[in-house]
């Protein structure tokens, strides 16, 4: 154990506040939360590919495990519950406790089923409050659009004098899953994990989100609005529980008309404003609790989607079912392109099938009927494959629809490396 080794000459271990421990160098007068008698006994980035490496998800796992494991402390923190007010009973203590004991080996323990917890009644713990937190009848969260099933903070939680209080148990509860290595329920859209990640939300985070938004952001975009004479200002009108306020998307926006000279800040500012109208309040409260178990830095190397896969999991795929759920648009079953399409799906692993997955259709997360019950923006909307575009064109996705454009590549060598690029490479080119 690393606890067993000296520390190098020079340093020291301290421990924050909140018991959070890391490492001082007074050699070099730095500190970090990376232990330094690591040594060689921790995965490195090498054997000659060391940047492919240090991109793949299964290290920055091992890294982030890693980071959970020196930083947990001694003996076990014990949660009771009752199965009628899980809800509440769990809110109530993982607040009264102190952030640092949260980090203490779980042991959960259900009223009038005592027994030992490892790992299973946790497990199960994990998988009831999340179910019942993130429930959107409880109006903290919300469906993040009528063809999405992943969620968001909404707005009309202001109607709950504790809210914030109830985010900022959101936030620890959330932490707590990532530092135990335990799966929620139900997960998050990936513009919310992008907030979490202090990642650049863009135009395309939209789409999944509010389909008929982001088609007016595009037109914008893509005609001469001083030709079109809208009569547009910087101001935007918002509607919760009733009341109708008018918010200046920056100062003296109400004064200021959009212009085809500053319509590209116009869109940018829509952005930021379509991501944090009502809940900029709910949205820190929710990462100052998850900060006071789990740094957000520590998450810093990751992506969205890698977050989604962290927290909710590999679901198994079962192909045969994506397949007979599976239409196409100047394609057929026959097509060699689709022929190579599909083997290049069994040839891929879990984690590759769901960011293929979440590509298209903007989750890694399978309806419990399979893939016949996938959601488009106009209700139920099968997996679609259309042929677009040149052989030298990248695949891109229309995740409202679920559709892959694949285009008409010549060989399945080509189709492996153009696919590949777009789902590892998505941001900025390969959706649409």
């Amino acid at each position: 154990m690393l606890n067993n080794v000296p520390m190098p000459n020079g340093w020291e271990i301290r421990y924050t506040c909140e018991g959070m421990r890391y490492f001082v160098d007074h050699n070099h007068k730095t500190t970090t939360f990376q232990d330094p008698r690591a040594g060689t006994d921790r995965p490195k980035a090498g054997f000659g590919r060391a940047v492919a490496y240090e991109r793949s998800f299964k290290w920055k796992l091992g890294e982030f495990r890693y980071l959970c494991q020196s930083n947990s402390l001694a003996n076990h923190v014990k949660i009771m519950v009752t199965r009628n007010n899980i809800f509440e009973d769990s809110f109530g203590q993982i607040l009264n406790l102190q952030p640092y004991d949260l980090r203490r080996r779980l042991y959960i323990t259900f009223k009038g089923e005592e027994g030992l917890d490892y790992g299973g009644v946790a497990r199960e713990w994990f998988f009831l409050v999340s179910h019942d937190v993130l429930n959107p009848m409880y109006c903290l969260f919300e469906y993040a659009g009528s063809s999405n099933y992943t969620l968001q903070i909404n707005p009309a939680s202001t109607i709950n004098p504790d809210h914030l209080l109830y985010f900022r148990f959101v936030g620890r509860f959330i932490a707590m899953a990532l530092f135990h290595a335990k799966f929620i329920d139900t997960g998050f859209s990936l513009p919310f994990y992008k907030r979490m990640l202090n990642r650049k939300l863009t135009l395309k985070d939209i789409e999944s989100v509010d389909e008929e938004f982001y088609n007016s952001l595009v037109w914008i975009r893509d005609n001469n609005i001083d030709e079109c004479e809208l009569d547009l200002d910087f101001t935007m009108d918002f509607e919760v529980l009733g009341k109708v306020d008018t918010i200046e998307l920056k100062e003296g926006g109400a004064d200021c008309a959009v212009t085809e000279a500053n319509k590209e800040e116009y869109i940018r500012l829509m952005i930021d404003w379509r991501f944090s109208r009502g809940v900029k309040e709910q949205t820190r409260a929710f990462l100052d609790g998850f900060n006071e178990v789990v740094p957000l830095q520590w998450l810093q190397y990751f992506d969205e989607r890698e977050l989604e896969l962290m927290l909710c999991g590999m679901q198994e795929f079962d192909i045969d079912d994506w397949y007979r759920n599976t239409i196409y648009r100047n394609y057929t079953k026959t097509s060699k392109q689709v022929l190579w399409f599909w083997q290049y799906i069994r040839d891929l692993d879990n984690e590759k099938r769901a960011r293929l997955l979440q590509f298209v259709t903007g989750t890694c997360r399978i309806p419990v009927g399979g893939f016949a019950e996938l959601l488009g923006s106009n209700g139920p909307q099968r997996f679609c494959i259309e042929k677009v575009g040149k052989e030298t064109w990248l695949p891109r996705s229309h995740t409202c629809f679920n559709r892959l454009d694949l285009p008409p590549y010549k060989s399945y060598d080509q189709l492996k490396e153009k696919l590949t690029l777009a789902i590892e490479e998505t941001e900025g080119f390969g959706q649409e």
